[in-house]
């Protein structure tokens, strides 16, 4: 089941493209914010972020999610 708050810390990580810097802004560890990532990934079942070093991209299913995710925070 997706949870509002998995959905927060995966925009926050995509808009940063880091997991620290969404922990920082969330008040969050990165560790947590791995595993709400992790578990949000398992819901939808496609991986919504590549890792290339340190930085993150987001797949192709993870820019519609973090579209909707805007969408969403935005209203």
């Amino acid at each position: 089941m997706l949870t509002l708050h998995q959905l927060k810390v995966f925009e926050a990580a995509a808009r940063h493209g880091s997991f620290t810097r969404a922990a920082d802004e969330l008040f969050l560890t990165q560790p947590t914010v791995s595993i709400q990532v992790k578990h949000l990934t398992t819901v939808i079942g496609m991986p919504l972020f590549e890792q290339i070093g340190k930085r993150l991209y987001l797949t192709d299913a993870g820019k519609e999610l973090y579209s909707t995710s805007k969408e969403i925070f935005d209203r």
